[in-house]
């Protein structure tokens, strides 16, 4: 069976080649790009993948619309900051080659951090929406982030055994980056709740404790450390930027000055 792969990308030069590398062997790669206004889409090409331009209304409406532009039965689904192994590979063309028991399968994820690859603070196994489903058989709901997925298939949905990389941060630049970014997009998920800055202080220790405690981060080192103060800051910001948006506080204005005594002033 034929495979499309997309890939999702916004001003990622730095990282498309190295995943679109990682899926030559694929009959397709399409990079569904939001007007990048760096080399992605030039870098892209050059790799002989086809660039869409889409619009970006949230990452929901994006996967849905790269959905639409791949051509083959089957799809894989990879983000920027993830790489195909020789392992998946090999497990996909398998399943491929015989009659895929499922139509939706969920793909477990290595995640590289700081150094070292995480093995707690639940970052492994780190499954997303299926990444590799035949065309059809799910759509994504059309949330700003963190979207969620239907399946439209009778069958239920299946399991990878091998599983791809991950390099979520390059540095901690854009930890910070991704942070401010993703607690933005999730704001807009509360537009209908009211929220206070005691509701987002407790939420964001919540995110902390659940990451570094009940995820065993703790034994991740400082690297499972970060992540969780990292969940703690974008969950903080998420619910402390829905409170702004709902007080919409004015700025204090004054009229303005000139010279003591200036015949303007009276």
């Amino acid at each position: 069976m034929s495979l499309s792969v997309y890939i999702i990308a916004y001003n990622e030069a730095k990282k498309i080649a190295d995943t679109i590398n990682s899926v030559l062997w694929a009959d397709e790669i399409i990079v569904a790009d939001s007007a990048s206004t760096d080399e992605t889409a030039r870098i892209a090409e050059a790799l002989g993948a086809r660039v869409v331009q889409i619009p970006f209304h949230g990452f929901g409406h994006l996967r849905n619309q790269a959905i639409k532009a791949c051509t083959h039965e089957w799809i894989f689904s990879l983000d920027t900051d993830e790489q195909c192994t020789p392992e998946v590979r090999d497990e996909i063309l398998s399943t491929l080659a015989e009659s895929p028991a499922h139509d939706a399968y969920l793909v477990p994820r290595r995640n590289y951090f700081m150094g070292r690859w995480i093995r707690h603070s639940g970052w492994y196994p780190n499954f997303r929406q299926p990444q590799l489903f035949r065309k059809g058989a799910m759509k994504y709901v059309e949330s700003p982030v963190h979207e969620g997925y239907e399946l439209l298939s009778h069958k239920p949905v299946g399991r990878l055994e091998q599983a791809i990389w991950q390099i979520p941060f390059r540095d901690f630049e854009e930890v910070v980056k991704k942070a401010n970014r993703y607690s933005s997009l999730g704001a807009c998920k509360l537009a209908d709740r009211r929220v206070s800055m005691g509701a987002a202080l407790g939420h964001g220790i919540w995110s902390f404790l659940k990451h570094y405690v009940a995820k065993r981060g703790f034994l991740d080192g400082w690297p499972g450390f970060v992540i969780a103060f990292g969940n703690f800051e974008g969950t903080f910001y998420r619910y402390a930027k829905r409170f702004e948006q709902q007080e919409q506080w004015p700025l204090p204005k004054q009229a303005a000055l000139r010279r003591p005594g200036d015949v303007s002033d009276k």
